[in-house]
């Protein structure tokens, strides 16, 4: 029994001593063997099972994946005097888990770095910078502009427009130098060389929202409302000046197009009547009789009308030929 007894007790303080011993790694996790509350040896990346000295050595599990940061909305000055809320969001991972260790010990107090030199870096960058740095990337809508103010002056040219389009129509667009990414990147490459002491890498800010502050949004609102009306009036000004335009040119082209056809109307209604008369005088001098005799014959057919009465005496010469023998 003693022997059983003895034997039962070994294999518990082995299993205790292999449980205490071993530790497992799974593929998304790093570790630092620390003894006595400091870290022994380089950490331990490699996923599977591994070894430490039971009882007076512990494990530390870090991430080895990606971790995300999510930054606190922020009030901050641009350099033209707007006052925006930018919300902010990082991407970061552990490079060196004994500096980690030492420096921040664990992932809240990497967020706590995090924290205070993300957002003195978004603020003093943002700050620097006029608001439409942070808000368009590039100068596509500029080009896009231009481009489109040179074929309507080369539409003018060649007269297929009366008037080319203003610039004002656009309003006034500011040109970027540097642009949203430009600016994101700026931040990362600043946090990343503050972050590199505490074994953390960024590998890229983003800035997620940009917005006004509420007191002064309802104002950015009325005066893009009051600034697009000012466009659509400028635009329907110029429509209605082309309107007139091209109204006068239609009743100008009416005008010239109704003249020219009375003037071929009349010179066909001429030559023609022209040709009728020489018609005439050759038929008349052909044969007198019998031209006289169909004339008076349509004349018979155009005044003997169903209905009609004539008082004539038998002397008159409008019957003479109905008098006259075959």
């Amino acid at each position: 029994m003693k022997k059983i007894i003895m034997l039962s007790g070994l294999l518990v303080i082995l299993v205790v001593v292999t449980f205490s011993s071993a530790y497992i790694l799974t593929e998304g996790q790093q570790a630092i063997i620390t003894q006595f509350g400091r870290p022994i040896g380089e950490a331990k990346t490699e996923a599977g099972l591994h070894f430490k000295v039971p009882f007076i050595q512990k494990v530390q599990y870090l991430e080895k994946r990606i971790l995300s940061w999510d930054g606190y909305p922020n009030q901050i000055p641009t350099r033209d005097k707007k006052y925006i809320i930018v919300d902010t969001t990082a991407r970061w991972r552990i490079i060196d888990s004994l500096k980690f260790i030492q420096t921040v010990q664990n992932e809240r107090g990497a967020k706590a770095r995090l924290d205070a030199i993300l957002d003195a870096i978004t603020r003093d960058t943002i700050s620097s910078h006029n608001l439409v740095e942070a808000v368009r990337n590039t100068n596509s809508i500029l080009d896009y502009i231009e481009e489109k103010r040179i074929e309507s002056q080369k539409k003018v040219e060649s007269g297929e427009l009366l008037v080319a389009e203003e610039e004002e129509i656009t309003g006034e667009i500011e040109k970027i130098t540097i642009g949203r990414e430009n600016l994101s990147s700026i931040i990362a490459k600043k946090a990343a060389e503050e972050l590199k002491s505490f074994g953390i890498s960024i590998i890229d800010v983003q800035l997620r929202r940009i917005a006004y502050e509420a007191s002064v949004e309802k104002k950015v609102y009325e005066r893009m409302i009051s600034e697009r009306k000012r466009v659509a009036g400028k635009i329907r000004s110029i429509g209605e000046g082309e309107k007139a335009k091209i109204q006068g040119k239609t009743s100008r082209d009416l005008q010239r197009i109704n003249s020219e056809a009375y003037r071929q109307a009349q010179l066909i209604k001429g030559k023609a009547e022209a040709e009728s008369i020489r018609i005439y005088a050759q038929a008349l001098s052909q044969d007198r009789k019998f031209y006289e005799f169909m004339r008076t014959m349509d004349a018979y057919k155009a005044s003997f009308k169903e209905d009609t009465g004539f008082i004539l005496s038998t002397d008159s010469p409008f019957l003479d030929m109905l008098k006259r023998k075959p």
